[in-house]
């Protein structure tokens, strides 16, 4: 079965509709303590179901997205006696989603959950498709399991009040996913101006967004062939973001590694497969007006590469697994690029991104 995401305005009553429906041993919220401040008031007022519910809440950002944390929070699923027939309600970004969906899979042999993404970059991304996990060692993500939420509810409502950054680090997941999908799709994200804050016409290119990752996943859920096209722009970008970890600073989001990793990997993708100039700068354009300068200096290139031997798309360390593109819509996994190629393109791209 599909995993079921739900668009509304009304979250506080499709959470209460989805609980009456599976009529769970109890409920348990878990948040981080910006969601837990910021969001959980209202949405407890609004929803009757879990107006009484127990909340499970960590320190917000990536950097607690570690096994202590979740530690904790299977201390406190704990003593909050939650059961196998018991229901989790993750409420927040990517990180709540990500490290509350691996605590829900794993306590007592898993749990069902519900995602409420409370950002752009979650609801496009990792509160949908099934991956959880947390980092472990200075790696990203290094540790997790596929489990899709049982449903995802989804209301823009939450991201009007988000800094500019978080909006552009979500929809940085919006352009790859037009990448992959089609040339017609990228033209439209493109011709969207996220930093005009419409959230009225932003609704319609994510529900598209989403049902792009929705239809790769239901065909290959655990990553096996067609799902890779989803790694697309990734491989850069966990690398600039452990090597941030490692040096104690901050990306400013996922998200804007990712447009990073994108145009990296756009000009890898020109090189080796001959994708068509004008996509790479229309796309590098996009990013150049609205991004962050790319952090990234020629000393950083082999702490960077070396970071890219261990990333999990690998098959071992020798070798680095890219996901490239012909063509949008016409994605090529699975493409070994030598360390000199990388290196080349990390130099085109800061020069694209005025760097």
């Amino acid at each position: 079965m599909s995993q079921q995401v739900i668009f509304t305005e009304n979250p506080g009553g499709v959470v209460d509709t989805l609980i009456s429906d599976m009529n769970p041993a109890g409920v348990c919220i878990i948040a981080d303590s910006n969601t837990a401040h910021c969001v959980l008031p209202r949405l407890r007022e609004e929803s009757a179901k879990l107006k009484d519910a127990p909340v499970i809440e960590f320190p917000a950002g990536d950097g607690n997205k570690i096994l202590s944390t979740l530690a904790s929070v299977w201390e406190a699923m704990e003593s909050n006696k939650l059961t196998r027939r018991s229901l989790i309600v993750n409420a927040g970004g990517g990180v709540v989603t990500d490290l509350g969906g691996f605590a829900a899979a794993t306590f007592k042999r898993g749990l069902r959950f519900v995602n409420l993404p409370t950002t752009l970059l979650s609801a496009v991304d990792a509160a949908v498709g099934g991956k959880t996990g947390i980092n472990f060692n200075g790696l990203k993500n290094e540790i997790g399991v596929f489990k899709e939420a049982d449903a995802v509810v989804v209301s823009t409502r939450y991201f009007s009040t988000l800094p500019s950054v978080e909006l552009l680090s979500g929809y940085g997941e919006v352009i790859k996913h037009a990448l992959i999908d089609s040339s017609e799709n990228l033209l439209r994200v493109l011709d969207y101006d996220i930093s005009g804050n419409d959230l009225s016409a932003l609704q319609n290119i994510l529900c598209d967004s989403v049902e792009v990752k929705r239809r790769i996943v239901k065909v290959d859920p655990y990553e096996k062939g067609l799902r890779k096209s989803l790694n697309l722009g990734h491989t850069v970008a966990h690398a600039i973001e452990a090597q941030a970890m490692r040096n104690g600073v901050a990306v400013p989001a996922h998200g804007v590694a990712v447009v990073w990793g994108l145009i990296v990997d756009m000009v890898l993708s020109h090189m080796l497969l001959g994708l068509d100039s004008k996509w790479l700068h229309a796309v590098a354009r996009y990013v150049r007006i609205h991004y962050p300068a790319m952090s990234v200096t020629c000393s950083d290139y082999t702490s960077l590469i070396e970071l890219m031997r261990h990333d999990k798309k690998n098959t071992d360390t020798s070798s680095i697994n890219f996901t490239l593109l012909e063509a949008p819509g016409k994605v090529v996994p699975d493409c070994i690029v030598s360390p000199d190629d990388i290196r080349t393109a990390l130099d085109i791209t800061r020069d694209l991104l005025g760097v």
